[in-house]
């Protein structure tokens, strides 16, 4: 019954993604060749199902794996232990991330030089690394504003380093290792923590994990890139093309898929192990459920990768493309901008790691703030994310004259919001990169940056430098959407506040008028009785 459910869900969600296919490539710019189509609906169907299998399994296994260890690991007591567990769950946490395996395929296919499993541990290192900061941070009380603000100016320092095919590669990384799998994973440790080992434990403490996690992916690559580029000479080679369409069989790519999915995710549940049989204890029961939980999370996986890998990622390479064939006249691709919008707010509305997000911030603020609030707020956020990256790619200017810009107004908004919104902001950025977005936006970027390089006589380099970044202003425009609201939100509660205090004080003010009024009265009894005693008196 959860499973149709969820399917349903999944298949709702994806309707506005379905329809932006269905009429470029059924009205706009029909495909040639038919057998294309059955690639797109094979490939759609696959994503769907995927997705749902992934995420009926995510709930029965990894999500309390993570909720499990969170809690038994204040039973460690001591600081070390806690990093050390926060580092190492992180990292495999993210190690399953169905966006970063997406990604890390698209740039080994663009750059062969970047191997596609060494791409996806050297990020997941990044994340586990920076989650024990996070923990760190929480239980020692460093303030979130200032350490937001050392990091991210530590980071655009560092860039004058890196190799300029690094740089957005880098971001879109970062946003793509917390998604479904990683983002409610390392939320239920950071709450378990947070609940037990904070000095404060309050809820500014629970946001924020997620952001200072996502700094290291990015430190990550580009130290990554420094060092390939080091060893090559200086010289790094050229680069690819993008083709997700090369890919034939269906039943080919879910074989050569088996393997590296079961990388994935054994590591998650073999590390698990010692914890169940030393400190969780779960009965048998619960225990083989958690086990099934993580079979159905593989299968489902399997499939929404082999899903994207024959025929999703196709379609957004295909219509990213089509905008700027030649024959076209040369306003035609200024359309893309209108679909790169619509496609950011649908897929944004879909992702459930949003979702997990909003249910989370709706508690936090006891209503006040409805989950649909921030999944709109990060949808449109998200719309013009999109549509900033390809303007980038059709003017074809350098991503750091658009995010230095972004993350600049970002941190100086964090010192007119509160510590609550600011962790919930910076978290947001980190989530709103899932699986979804990796699938469908990226190729659709990668394709545009490809027509681009054909029509202008660019090298195929241009298609890496280009091309990547989509992840990386939908990782800044949420730090600014979350903020706005959050200011907004305490401006509400500070007038709400004033009214209540005007509303206690003309209500005291009425008492004392009331209470003035019955003594005035009593005076006017007491003087009467008076007379009345007196005038009794006169008459003995």
């Amino acid at each position: 019954m959860k499973t149709i459910r969820v399917l349903k869900e999944t298949f709702l969600s994806s309707i506005p993604l379905a329809l932006v296919i269905i009429v470029v490539c059924g009205f706009i710019a029909p495909m040639e060749n038919v057998l294309d189509y059955f690639k797109l609906v094979i490939g759609y169907l696959s994503v769907i199902l995927g997705q749902t299998l992934f995420l009926v399994g995510l709930d029965a296994s990894i999500l309390p794996i993570g909720k499990l260890v969170g809690k038994s690991l204040i039973r460690l007591k001591k600081v070390v232990f806690v990093i050390f567990f926060g580092f190492l769950f992180g990292l495999l946490a993210t190690v399953a991330e169905p966006a970063l395996a997406v990604l890390s395929r698209q740039a080994n296919m663009i750059m062969p030089l970047i191997n596609g499993t060494m791409f996806v541990w050297i990020l997941s290192a990044g994340i586990g690394i920076f989650v024990g900061f996070a923990l760190f941070r929480v239980m020692k009380d460093i303030n979130i504003k200032v350490v937001f603000a050392a990091l991210y100016i530590a980071l655009f320092l560092t860039i004058v380093f890196v190799p300029v095919e690094f740089v957005a590669l880098a971001f879109d990384g970062s946003g793509a290792t917390t998604g479904d799998v990683s983002v409610p994973f390392i939320l239920s440790l950071g709450m378990g923590v947070s609940a037990t080992m904070s000095r404060r434990k309050t809820n500014d403490d629970i946001f924020g994990i997620i952001g200072i996690a996502s700094v290291g992916p990015i430190l990550a690559v580009f130290i990554y890139g420094i060092i390939l580029k080091a060893v090559n000479g200086g010289n790094l080679p050229p680069a690819g093309i993008y083709n997700p369409g090369a890919f034939e069989s269906f039943a080919g790519i879910i074989s050569s898929n088996l393997g590296e999915v079961a990388l994935a995710l054994l590591p998650v549940v073999i590390v698990f192990l010692p914890f169940q049989v030393f400190l969780v204890k779960l009965p048998k029961k619960e225990f083989i459920k958690i086990l099934l939980g993580a079979i159905t999370v593989y299968v489902g996986l399997l499939i929404f990768l082999s899903g994207i890998d024959f025929g999703f990622a196709f379609a957004g390479k295909y219509i990213g493309e089509i905008f700027l064939d030649p024959i076209r006249p040369e306003w035609f691709k200024w359309i893309l901008l209108l679909v790169g919008f619509i496609l950011g707010v649908a897929i944004t509305l879909s992702e459930p790691a949003v979702t997990v997000l909003g249910d989370q911030l709706e508690e936090i603020t006891n209503g006040h703030i409805k989950k649909m609030t921030i999944r709109i707020t990060l949808a449109i956020g998200i719309g013009f994310a999109s549509l900033l990256s390809i303007v980038k790619i059709l003017t074809q200017v350098n991503i750091l004259w658009f995010l230095v810009p972004l993350y600049a107004i970002a941190l100086i908004m964090m010192k007119y919001t509160s510590k609550l919104f600011v962790g919930l902001a910076f978290d947001s950025g980190g989530v709103t990169g899932g699986a979804l977005t990796s699938a469908f936006l990226t190729p659709l970027t990668l394709g545009v940056a490809q027509g681009v390089a054909a029509v202008s006589g660019e090298s195929a380099q241009s298609i890496l430098t280009n091309g990547f970044g989509i992840i990386a202003f939908i990782s800044v425009t949420p730090l600014i959407a979350v903020q706005a609201l959050g200011i907004i939100y305490d401006l509400r509660q500070e007038a709400y506040r004033k009214r209540i205090e005007e509303e206690e004080i003309i209500g005291l003010e009425q008492l004392l008028k009331e209470t003035e009024i019955q003594d005035n009265i009593l005076d006017e009894l007491v003087t009467q009785t008076d007379k009345s005693i007196s005038m009794g008196g006169d008459e003995q």
